[in-house]
């Protein structure tokens, strides 16, 4: 089962920092997916900060969203130092 998102940080290059709630952080590149229909807005930088975790995913303020299915699967993991 995938563990839930917890916090999540959007940087100015597009890449988001998911914290989940086992403690793992994971990166994921939002650059392939801001030409789609549903993300172009997320080019607007001040717009892709917007996100939020709601109900374990995220989403922006106009609906658009991911899940943490997606987010973990698909994301980088970042090591603990």
């Amino acid at each position: 089962m995938t563990p839930k998102i917890s916090d999540i940080q959007a940087k100015s290059d597009y890449r988001l920092f998911a914290k989940f709630k086992n403690g793992e952080t994971r990166i994921f590149n939002m650059i392939p997916y801001l030409d789609k229909n549903l993300f172009r807005e997320l080019k607007d930088v001040r717009y892709f900060k917007k996100v939020r975790v709601i109900w374990g995913g995220i989403e922006w303020p106009h609906k658009q969203d991911l899940s943490a299915d997606t987010l973990y699967y698909q994301g980088i993991s970042v090591k603990k130092v």
